[in-house]
């Protein structure tokens, strides 16, 4: 499949880039982007939640009332998960949520959340981002040039590019990322995929080749 490149002023360029139809006439497994976002969200949890149980809680020990005789069922100590104050049962504790993925099903949700993004006309590719200052509204016309000022766009570079990032931080419907940190996860959050001409050529290297 042939993507046409684009200048930051949104002309053709005349170029294009060849993506493989590994990638591009992919059949999307949703099942594997499933798990894929799933992973990534499970490892971005901290797992640091905690409440006092019973046996943490602070206060006496002592028995509120006599065993038998008091008209009431039976009365433990004033740490009772029953009781206002007292501990909680089977309360959360500090955990590590994440867990493994093999590499080949990773692989194919990469794949299959890019197949969605070509089928729907949501990858454009321009052929470089050299902007002449840091400046945000550098970036904003930019987008605007390319028609997408007004989308959540995922922006994939070679490598990283101080200006890009600094020009781009204020705007909250941009995120940059390099390609060799793509994930599921970004992919499929983003309305847009914007690569620069280097960054898609080295993502057909990535993915249009059998594993």
């Amino acid at each position: 499949m042939e993507l046409t490149v684009y200048n930051i002023k949104g002309e053709e360029t005349g170029k294009k880039v060849v993506l493989s139809d590994l990638i591009a006439k992919a059949e999307p497994n949703d099942h594997a982007i499933y798990l894929d976002v799933k992973q990534y969200m499970a490892n971005q949890r901290q797992g640091t939640h905690k409440s006092k149980e019973r046996s943490e809680v602070s206060g006496s020990t002592r028995k509120l009332g006599r065993q038998k005789g008091g008209g009431g069922a039976r009365r433990g100590d004033i740490n009772s998960p029953l009781l206002v104050g007292g501990g909680r049962v089977f309360g959360p504790r500090p955990r590590d949520y994440s867990f493994k993925l093999n590499k080949k099903l990773k692989r194919l949700a990469r794949i299959s959340a890019l197949a969605y993004k070509l089928q729907n006309d949501g990858i454009k590719v321009v052929d470089d981002l050299q902007l002449a200052s840091h400046k945000t509204k550098g970036m904003v016309e930019v987008m605007k040039n390319l028609q997408l000022s007004e989308k959540k766009s995922l922006i994939v570079l070679l490598e990283s590019n101080n200006f890009v990032s600094l020009s781009s931080r204020n705007l909250p419907l941009i995120k940059i990322v390099n390609v060799s940190n793509l994930n599921t996860y970004d992919i499929m959050n983003a309305q847009n995929l914007l690569f620069v001409e280097a960054s898609a050529r080295k993502l057909d290297e990535m993915y249009g080749q059998e594993a």
